[in-house]
């Protein structure tokens, strides 16, 4: 089986670890891979530092005719079986890659709880007959992905998974004596990137609630910046929260910093699935949450974890209270949170995209 992984994303989020995931898993499979990415985009970077085989293209403006035709040539020159879309974009190229006659089949992964756009492009590149499976992260991704697809039966779950051997639980210390944390306050944090959809609003209002009864607490944001970085700077400044909530940007040590923080104070408004959450778990931190997309398969309410509605900070505030006031509770969330977090293993994750890869080549013949 030859698999090419197409994305189009600049960054490294959630997304393209995902990515790196299953193409790690997939190797072991014996699986021939290449990843095909943007020039200069953190994806290609882990390519070359890693030594995977990939091919880059130039973007150059939003709807690029030309990677379509990169795209095909690519396929016909390593023979490709089957192209596995991880975002939108590099499906919208796929498309056109099919339109100019590219008869390679495509598997997509949609990992956003939000609905297909209503245009006329959207409604025909998801169903269209290249697309042969769509794999959602979530149960709540393909509920709400659904109404616009006419095909039910290419649809598929496959929840993300994590690296499970990364993490230890052990307490190193880090974020204390990097940021002079005193050990009688607590650490609540949050692991996303600033953008719309992770709602650091919420999070910074529910640390303002919380700071009002106690003083001995400090928030970590950790994230790249998603585009809000300078707006929920200046809100906390706003609310004179600079020396109670610290944005210290991208992590590459998060196994490790992660089993000092008290509380996961999740906040998202859209989430396909939420795989900070399954670190934290995995680190035996208790979380809170919202109730928001694909959360609530993760984190099960008073069984691993309490969840809130969306937007709702005084609600977040009082769970993140009883958390921390209630150690036998807390307990009981981390001891369930470490079993429920083993079934969202990466291996398992490769192992179903593997199955679904199987049965659309299995089709063809």
């Amino acid at each position: 089986m030859k698999v090419l992984h197409f994305s189009s994303a600049q960054t490294w989020r959630g997304g393209e670890q995902q990515i790196a995931y299953l193409f790690e898993e997939l190797e072991k499979l014996g699986i021939q891979q290449w990843i095909f990415c943007r020039s200069g985009s953190e994806l290609a970077a882990h390519c070359l530092f890693h030594n995977w085989p990939h091919f880059t293209y130039w973007k150059g403006f939003s709807v690029n005719p030309f990677i379509g035709f990169q795209l095909k040539k690519t396929c016909s020159q390593l023979s490709v079986d089957l192209v596995h879309l991880h975002d939108s974009h590099s499906h919208t190229f796929a498309y056109m890659s099919a339109l100019i006659g590219n008869p390679t089949p495509y598997v997509l992964s949609r990992r956003v709880d939000f609905p297909v756009k209503d245009s006329l492009l959207s409604k025909k590149k998801y169903n269209h007959p290249s697309v042969k499976k769509i794999i959602s992260v979530s149960h709540k991704v393909q509920a709400i992905l659904s109404p616009a697809i006419l095909d039910q039966t290419k649809l598929k779950v496959v929840h993300s998974g994590i690296d499970l051997s990364k993490f230890q639980h052990k307490n190193t210390g880090i974020l204390r004596g990097e940021f002079s944390i005193p050990d009688t306050t607590t650490i609540i944090a949050n692991v996303a990137a600033i953008a719309p959809h992770k709602d650091y609003y919420t999070f910074v209002d529910t640390a303002a609630i919380l700071l009002k009864k106690n003083q001995h607490l400090h928030f970590f944001i950790i994230g790249a910046d998603g585009g809000e970085g300078a707006a929920i700077q200046n809100y906390i400044n706003e609310k004179d929260l600079r020396s109670f909530i610290s944005l210290i940007g991208f992590r590459k040590d998060i196994p490790e910093i992660l089993p000092e923080v008290d509380v996961f104070l999740f906040t998202s408004k859209e989430e396909g699935l939420g795989t900070s959450a399954l670190d934290a778990l995995a680190c035996g931190v208790p979380v809170v949450a919202t109730n928001a997309g694909g959360i609530p398969e993760i984190i099960r309410h008073q069984y691993n974890g309490l969840l809130a509605p969306v937007g709702d900070s005084g609600l977040l505030a009082k769970y993140v209270t009883t958390v921390l006031s209630q150690e036998e509770l807390a307990g009981k969330f981390i001891e369930n949170g470490k079993v429920v977090v083993q079934s969202f293993d990466k291996v398992e994750t490769a192992r179903k995209t593997y199955d679904i890869y199987r049965s659309c080549l299995e089709q063809l013949v």
